[in-house]
């Protein structure tokens, strides 16, 4: 620990105690000249170390200061897209990271208008190991906090004035809070919850700010003899419908080891899901994660999760009750009925930088499984498809970008926010995808039937994709570049325990576009507009080389509107689409057949709707009429059907849906070869 020290003048000063550590600089004493910052200050060192600075290291500037007290502040821009070559280091701690007590980081900075700022706390002090937090002060006047690539905190800031940030964490109980000018923004629990030091860095082009007033203070904790402490909540947003097993991170905050406990968690104030923790060895100041066997189906509104610790050790109460209980609030988005969300990303085994976007792409896929289909696009290498290539390339600049829907290309770490933007916008039709394959000639048929749901005009056109996962493949161009690796620029899924280039044999690509057809733009689909009801089915053959593996191939089917947006998707597996049943249309690929909606002497109604467990089909036939009942989840997965031969006059057919998970589902009731389709919200 340093001696307690003191700069006169009221411009810099260090006070550490065994009580606090308080430090605050104005950078009023340093000289507006070589050397620089780093060279100057005891305190402030660059990214590298470098001796001397280096051109990492930043200058002092007259050119505008926070208070009119003073005349220096420093100084950050960037002319490059990946940014730099400025990048400076302030550790908060000469010894471990910080990852108890209480901490409060606060600077202020200035923004000219149309430019962003950026900073990141590190985690400990081998520069790149450890992302604490990403702070991005965007263009836009958005101040967003990012963990581990996901947005866990928002707020604003102004632009051509100065503005005071603040960052305080509770580092017992993993809360964070964000502050603009005093003002709360967000407070959140983060996933990495230890601290070593800021680092400030201009991270693209349009980077320019100044930074002035910097200081943090830090209140250490003193350890009880026994302290089991809650320090997180690993619960995931997601959409109304889906399901969640949390996890709680459980902290020995204490100087004796816990071997067990009691850990309860409950949504919204219902009934808490109780399980006993036992087999424990959970030395002091050391974490493990609970991961909760009971799923939490996520409902509309705010799903406020709490936790609670009790009985450490069998001893009921611990030292210390103000970290027994951690609460954390997740808001569901409702997706629209039928709606499936594309990314297409474009990528290439070449392109340093690219693993980026598989992490990204992966992670929505799981995420979103059902709603999301992603399509790597690759580009000079093995994997590439030349069509799809040059079409995509036309819309993106720099890889890896994505285009999700075919929105305005986008860096993949932004895919999120941009399918939160699209799963709400209902669709003008339902897709289902329906195939037939023959695994001695590999021949794929596929068809792809398209249901309006709300009236159109336009020429929508009509597009069908395959894709692959797990592609391996031998020889140097399958390698992957990786600029990730070592640490140096951060986490990455792993990549940066990976090597530069990462060896064909350790490769496994997924979603690797392998088809598009007939082209990117797609075909003619529905003529100058069509009415609800109208269904439009399109086929597409495929013949599969020897090497692609089938059990390994997604089909996408695409409905494009007459702006080149994707208005909607089907995905399915093979297997999945031969289940659906293949429809037939005239030969050839680029070619659709419109079928008008029916009117038959019939009545359908679904009801109840909403339900719980049980519903009903009311038929009012009034003649004798072949009747097939089918049930698909929203993603046009076929999950029950029933042949009930001829059947005539008023009837009410059962539907039964105690075997599947709330949601809404499309009932699809065919009479003499004539369907139409019912939501049905299953609560």
């Amino acid at each position: 620990m340093k001696k307690i020290s003191t700069i006169t003048l009221g411009c810099l000063f260090a006070i550490t105690s065994l009580k606090a550590q308080t430090f605050f600089d104005t950078f009023e004493t340093y000289t507006v000249t070589t050397p620089l910052l780093g060279v100057q200050s005891p305190n402030w060192r660059t990214w590298s170390s470098t001796v001397g600075g280096g051109a990492e290291d930043v200058a002092v500037t007259t050119t505008d200061n926070h208070t009119s007290a003073g005349s220096k502040s420093i100084y950050f821009s960037s002319t490059s897209a990946t940014g730099g070559p400025a990048d400076v280091v302030l550790p908060f701690t000469t010894g471990a990271p910080l990852s108890t007590g209480q901490f409060t980081f606060t600077s202020w900075f200035k923004i000219p208008t149309g430019k962003n700022g950026y900073f990141n706390f590190q985690g400990n002090a081998t520069m790149g190991n450890l992302y604490t937090l990403d702070c991005f002060m965007t263009s836009t006047g958005a101040v967003n906090i990012q963990n581990s690539g996901s947005i866990v905190a928002t707020g604003t800031h102004p632009f051509g004035a100065w503005f005071e940030l603040t960052i305080k964490a509770n580092l017992n109980t993993n809360t964070w809070e964000l502050l603009v000018n005093g003002v709360s923004q967000s407070v959140w629990s983060n996933t990495a919850n230890q601290i070593w030091g800021i680092d400030l860095y201009p991270n693209d082009a349009s980077s320019s700010y100044w930074v002035d007033d910097v200081s943090y203070n830090v209140a250490p904790y003193t350890l009880p003899a026994l302290n089991g402490a809650l320090n997180l909540i690993g619960v995931s947003n997601g959409l109304v419908g889906q399901t969640r097993n949390p996890s709680i991170t459980l902290r020995n905050l204490g100087v004796g080891a816990i071997n067990s406990c009691t850990l309860a968690i409950s949504r919204n104030g219902g009934t808490p899901v109780i399980q006993p923790v036992t087999g424990l060895t959970l030395a002091s100041l050391s974490s493990t994660v609970i991961n909760i066997a009971t799923p939490f189906t996520l409902t509309a509104g705010p799903n406020v999760f709490t936790a609670t610790v009790t009985n450490v050790n069998g001893l009921g109460v611990d030292g210390d009750n103000s970290d027994n209980i951690i609460s954390k609030t997740i808001t569901p988005v409702t997706a629209a009925l039928g709606k499936v969300v594309v990314a297409e990303e474009g990528t290439g085994t070449w392109c340093q930088w690219c693993p980026r976007g598989a992490v990204f792409m992966d992670a929505m896929d799981t995420k979103y499984a059902g709603y999301f289909a992603p399509i790597a696009v690759h580009n000079a290498d093995p994997m590439v498809v030349t069509a799809y290539d040059a079409a995509i390339g036309t819309l993106i600049t720099g890889y890896p970008s994505a285009l999700v829907d075919r929105l305005p290309k986008i860096d993949p770490s932004g895919l999120e926010t941009d399918f939160l933007t699209r799963i709400v916008v209902a669709p003008k039709a339902f897709i289902v995808n329906g195939a037939t394959y023959n695994s001695s000639t590999r021949v794929l048929n596929v068809s792809v039937k398209s249901t309006i749901q709300t009236a159109i005009t336009g020429n929508y056109k009509v597009a069908c994709v395959l894709t692959e996962d797990s592609v391996k493949g031998t020889g140097s161009t399958y390698n992957q570049s990786n600029a990730y690796a070592g640490g140096g620029a951060g986490v990455m899924g792993g990549y940066e325990l990976l090597a530069n280039p990462v060896p064909a044999a350790l490769m496994k690509y997924d979603h690797v576009a392998r088809f598009i057809l007939p082209n990117f733009g797609g075909f003619a689909a529905t003529g100058a507009s069509a009415a609800v009801g109208a269904i439009f089915t399109h086929t597409f053959t495929f013949t599969l080389p020897a090497n692609f593996n089938s059990s390994k191939i997604h089909i996408v089917g695409l409905f494009i509107d007459p702006t080149g947006k994707i208005d909607n998707a089907g995905t399915s597996t093979i297997a999945q689409a031969v289940s659906n049943g293949f429809v037939n249309g005239p030969a050839g690929f680029d070619v659709g057949v419109a079928e008008t909606p029916f009117a038959p002497d019939a009545q359908v109604r679904v009801f109840p709707n909403p339900t719980i467990n049980h519903s009903s089909i009311n038929l009012n036939l009034t003649k004798s009429s072949n009747v097939k009942v089918s049930i698909y989840s929203v993603n046009g997965v076929l999950v029950g059907s029933k042949e009930y031969g001829e059947l005539n006059g008023q009837l009410t057919l059962p539907v039964d849906l105690t075997a599947f998970s709330a949601g809404m589902y499309m009932v699809n009731v065919t009479i003499d070869g004539n369907t139409t389709l019912h939501k049905l919200i299953k609560e």
